[in-house]
């Protein structure tokens, strides 16, 4: 006998989502376990569904807000928010190596301007982050899911730039580099049709950078320089 759909199960399906990051636990060192512990409660931002972050309460400011999703190790998110004291960051990062490693160069650099959430990005996004609030949103390097049948779960999808556009203020920018060929081409193709946001180019970025700052070299550029793979970056501003 088949469940019964209750209304609340049939709210729950609505919000689910497929999930663009394995959960397979991945390594961790003592180091970063440790930051994971005694650091990451300064800069936790925690989620919370029934509430939109509230950036001026948080940063004691009212400078502009960027998202990023995905930060991995941190070493990106960590040079640009200290490039850029006058830009208030809020990361997303689901695994814990990520979030140590990230805490631990908040903590050495000093920095005042960085919040983390240990959450799926789409979760925050779609429950977190009010419409409007953005100046801009920065996508390095996400998964690209390979393989062909694995596509759908790719994190640029009309789905999510859906959900993401209206976070966005107006002429606000969202900034998305990949090292991988066919993913590059899915994000064009997607943001392109996306009614809220425009190219700011013709085509790709001829600069890895966006309105706000230059994107650093990372080691996904790096490996690319080595394996002879280009990188691709895309800005797109919402209209």
């Amino acid at each position: 006998m088949s469940q019964e759909l209750t209304p609340e199960k049939l709210e729950e399906l609505k919000h689910s989502h497929i999930r663009s990051f394995s959960t397979r636990k991945g390594r961790i060192s003592h180091a970063q376990e440790r930051a994971l512990t005694e650091l990451f409660p300064k800069y936790e931002l925690k989620y919370d569904k029934e509430n939109k972050v509230n950036a001026k309460e948080i940063f004691g400011n009212d400078n502009p807000v960027v998202l990023e999703i995905g930060c991995g190790m941190g070493e990106t998110t960590a040079a640009i928010a200290e490039a850029h004291p006058e830009v208030n960051f809020i990361g997303c990062e689901i695994f814990p190596s990520g979030v140590g490693a990230l805490s631990l160069l908040l903590e050495e650099k000093q920095l005042k301007n960085v919040r983390l959430f240990k959450h799926d990005a789409v979760e925050v996004v779609r429950d977190m982050i009010a419409d409007g609030s953005l100046d801009g949103v920065h996508i390095y390097f996400p998964d690209p899911w390979r393989k062909a049948r694995h596509h759908k779960r790719r994190l640029i999808s009309p789905f999510f730039v859906e959900l993401l556009s209206p976070k966005l203020k107006t002429g606000a920018y969202l900034h998305c580099a990949t090292d991988w060929e066919n993913y590059a081409e899915q994000m064009m193709e997607v943001l392109s049709a996306a009614p809220l946001l425009k190219n700011k180019y013709e085509g790709f970025s001829p600069v890895a950078e966006n309105p706000i700052t230059k994107r650093p070299v990372t080691k996904f550029n790096e490996r690319g320089n080595r394996l002879g793979h280009g990188c691709w970056d895309l800005v797109f501003l919402k209209k």
